[in-house]
């Protein structure tokens, strides 16, 4: 699946089972809803603090989805083609960090 496969599927699951789209600012606070889901995970599973019992089943495919699913969901209400700024993005990157990580002794 490309990203613009996944921008019109989304389009078309919300225009038959989700009804229509949030706001812009409701889908912003479920973006952030999603990532400290994701957060929880990491720093459970990955990081110091402990998992509870409850989180050990946790599916962080699942919840890195839902980040995707809502980034959709705005990217398609603000009329972002989110695969062009994706090669935008990685263009920018390249120029800007053409060297920057080969030189930094942290990463050798």
């Amino acid at each position: 699946m490309t990203i613009s496969n996944a921008q019109q599927q989304v389009d078309e699951w919300i225009k038959t089972v989700g009804v229509r789209y949030f706001s812009e600012l409701t889908n912003m606070a479920m973006l952030t809803e999603e990532v400290g889901e994701v957060a929880r995970i990491i720093a459970r599973r990955y990081g110091e603090q402990s998992e509870k019992e409850s989180d050990k089943n946790k599916d962080l495919g699942d919840e890195m989805a839902d980040v995707l699913f809502v980034l959709i969901c705005i990217a398609n209400q603000t009329g972002i083609n989110l695969e062009e700024a994706l090669k935008q993005n990685l263009l920018k990157k390249t120029e800007r960090d053409a060297d920057r990580h080969k030189n930094n002794p942290k990463l050798a």
